[in-house]
C-alpha cells in the first residue's frame, strides 16, 4: 500500500502547455503515472506528450475519473485553480506554484477541509508514492518502493535524503513534500497518523527546518507513535529574524529555533540526525538491519 497515491491515481495537470508543466509531465509519465487529462483554458482539444487538453476541470472530470491534480499555473491565478479543482470533486491537489499570497494560501486551505480535499502545498515539490505514482517535481531517479514514509517541508533536502536512502537499500512507501509557505494544507501530523495506519510503512523519516512550530507540535504525536521516527532539521547555523529559502523558515521571537525542534523530537524518542547522509544509518538501526 502508500498513502494519499498510488498506481492507481489518475492525475490531472493544471496548466499543462506551458513550459514547465509539459516538461514535467514528461518525467511524470516516465516514472508510471498515470495522467489522463491536461487543463489549460483556451486550449481544448490539443494534446501534450499524447495526454488530452480540455478548457476546464469540470470538462476533463466529465471524460475521466480524475483522483488528483497538480497545479502549474502561476501564483496570482493558483487560488482560482485551487477552487476549480476543489469545486469539481478532486480529492487530492498538489500545488507546486511559488510566491501564493498567504491570503490567498488560507482561503484554499479553509475551502479544501470544508469540501474534505486534501492540498499539498503551496510550494511543495509534491508526492511520490515509490515505484508507482510521482506528482511534482522531484527527480524519478532517487525514488524506490520500499517500505520508509518521508514527510518533508524541504523539496532538495528530500531529494538528497532520499537518494541516500535509495543508495543504502532503503526504498520508500510514500515521499510527502507538504510545502514550505506559512500557510499549507497538510500538517506533519496529518501525515504521521496516515503512515502510522499504512502497512507498508515500517519507519518515518521527518524532514523539518527551522520556523513556526510544526515539528514541536508533531513531537507530541510521535510519542503516541508505535513506529520509529528519524529525523532531520535544517537550520542550525541561520540566524534570527532572517529567512532562509522558505517563507516559514524564519526564527521570530525565539520561536522556531534548531535547538527547540531537536529537544523536542528527541524527547519524543525520535533519533535526530546531524546530517542529512546520516538518516540511513539511524533508519537501519531504527528497524533492526545491519
Amino acid at each position: 500500500m502508500a498513502i494519499i497515491i498510488d498506481e492507481n491515481t489518475n492525475v490531472l495537470v493544471m496548466g499543462i502547455t506551458g513550459r514547465q508543466a509539459s516538461f514535467h509531465t514528461k518525467q511524470m509519465l516516465a516514472y508510471g503515472t498515470k495522467i489522463v487529462a491536461g487543463c489549460t483554458p483556451g486550449k481544448g482539444g490539443v494534446e501534450v506528450e499524447g495526454v488530452p487538453v480540455y478548457n476546464s476541470v469540470r470538462e476533463a472530470c466529465e471524460n475521466h475519473r480524475i483522483d488528483a491534480s497538480v497545479i502549474f499555473v502561476p501564483a496570482p491565478g493558483t487560488k482560482d485553480a485551487a477552487f476549480e479543482n476543489l469545486e469539481a470533486g478532486v480529492p487530492v491537489v498538489v500545488i507546486v506554484t511559488e510566491g501564493v499570497p498567504v491570503y490567498d494560501e488560507i482561503q484554499i486551505v479553509a475551502y479544501a477541509k470544508r469540501k474534505g480535499a486534501i492540498v499539498l502545498g503551496p510550494n511543495t515539490f509534491g508526492i511520490v508514492s515509490g515505484g508507482k505514482c510521482k506528482i511534482g517535481i522531484p527527480p524519478n531517479q532517487y525514488f524506490v518502493e520500499g517500505n520508509v514514509g518521508v514527510v518533508a517541508r524541504s523539496g532538495t533536502l528530500t531529494y538528497e535524503i532520499t537518494g541516500n536512502l535509495t543508495a543504502n537499500g532503503l526504498g520508500q512507501s510514500t515521499v510527502v513534500g507538504m510545502g514550505g509557505d506559512r500557510a499549507v494544507g497538510l500538517t506533519f501530523i496529518d501525515v504521521l497518523k496516515m503512515f502510522e495506519k499504512d502497512p507498508q510503512t515500517k519507519a518515518v523519516v521527518l524532514i523539518g527546518e527551522i520556523g513556526g512550530n510544526n515539528e514541536e507540535i508533531a513531537a507530541e504525536y510521535i510519542k503516541e507513535m508505535t513506529k520509529p521516527v528519524v529525523a532531520f532539521i535544517a537550520g542550525k547555523s541561520a540566524p534570527p529574524g532572517k529567512r532562509m529559502g522558505h517563507a516559514g523558515a524564519i526564527i521570530e521571537r525565539g520561536k522556531g529555533t534548531y535547538k527547540g525542534k531537536v529537544e523536542a523530537l528527541t524527547a519524543a524518542g525520535a533519533k535526530v540526525a546531524p546530517l542529512p547522509f546520516d538518516v540511513p544509518a539511524l533508519v537501519k538501526e531504527a528497524l533492526g538491519m545491519k
